[in-house]
């Protein structure tokens, strides 16, 4: 399929107002999972919860939620007392006017392990929760136990090399970058029309366009409809200027970190993940496109429970 068209008659408009709740979504996982939040670092914070033992943190990335780890979730409860985040910006959590750089995020996460009784957690994170998962455990190791980046390393100055016009026949070509960045045009492109943009990229960037169903594609556009989530979404990105110069302070962490890329993403995720973490595994996830906690959840989980123990 080319990139770009879907094989899922979308509707163009999404009412937000039928977004399924958090609490009916949580409850639909085997497992016990429940729908919480609290209050941290100033901003009120989501998160689905369920399962024993160890903690473990799941950030999501864009434009998701935390229902991207639901085919993961299940399996994972079975041994670890799982808590996906929806990120500040994102989800049903607050979305303010600023504080979408890394650091900020990171500090997020560290209030809630605390606010949530525990001195530390495993953290997973995709996409921008990888960013978020890796500032984490550079400003706060002490919350960190182990640490899994998937996919994405955090921003840095190899960002500013990514072409505005492509190369042709290149391929990955991050168009979104600049355009998340752009000050209120997304809001009033994209609200109400989000399910085209979710569309586009999860049939870009799959291999197996059936692993995001029609039903998850309209839960992730319902909760991207509306200005003030495309406005926090797009904070993320927004951020990355400051988020490269933070990143320039940031040495090697020592944290034992499990990274997992997909083919296309791999050679340049290891490269980089090889010279900010010294404790450090490295896999690649086959048959798959960037949202394989979709396409392989099965070897997600495999690699979460060798790493973590």
């Amino acid at each position: 399929m080319a990139l770009g068209t879907s094989a899922h008659a979308a509707p163009s408009e999404v009412d937000a107002r039928r977004r399924p709740s958090a609490s009916r979504l949580a409850a639909s996982l085997p497992g016990s999972f429940t729908s919480e939040y609290v209050q941290t670092n100033g901003v009120r914070l989501h998160y689905v919860a369920g399962g024993s033992g160890a903690p473990l943190i799941l950030l999501h990335g864009w434009p998701q939620t935390w229902w991207e780890y639901r085919a993961v979730m299940p399996d994972l409860a079975k041994k670890y007392r799982v808590i996906a985040v929806d990120l500040r910006g994102g989800g049903d959590s607050g979305k303010p006017q600023s504080g979408y750089d890394k650091k900020t995020m990171a500090a997020d996460i560290a209030g809630l392990i605390t606010a949530l009784g525990y001195t530390k957690a495993h953290v997973a994170g995709h996409d921008i929760g990888a960013m978020v998962a890796f500032s984490l455990a550079v400003n706060t190791p002490q919350a960190v136990d182990k640490l899994v980046m998937l996919d994405v390393t955090h921003p840095d100055s190899g960002y500013y090399e990514a072409r505005m016009l492509p190369v042709p026949g290149a391929g990955f070509h991050p168009w979104w970058w600049a355009f998340n960045q752009v000050n209120g045009l997304p809001e009033r492109l994209v609200t109400g029309r989000s399910r085209i943009l979710i569309d586009w990229m999860f049939d870009s960037f799959l291999v197996n366009q059936d692993a995001i169903s029609a039903a998850d594609r309209a839960i992730f556009a319902h909760a991207y409809a509306t200005p003030d989530a495309i406005r926090g979404g797009n904070g993320w990105y927004q951020t990355f200027g400051q988020d490269i110069i933070d990143n320039e302070a940031y040495g090697q962490i020592a944290t034992p970190t499990l990274g997992l890329a997909s083919p296309a993403f791999y050679p340049s995720f290891a490269a980089v993940l090889s010279q900010q973490a010294t404790n450090l595994q490295l896999a690649q996830i086959e048959d798959t496109g960037h949202y394989f906690l979709d396409e392989q959840p099965a070897a997600v989980v495999a690699h979460l429970m060798a790493f973590l123990g």
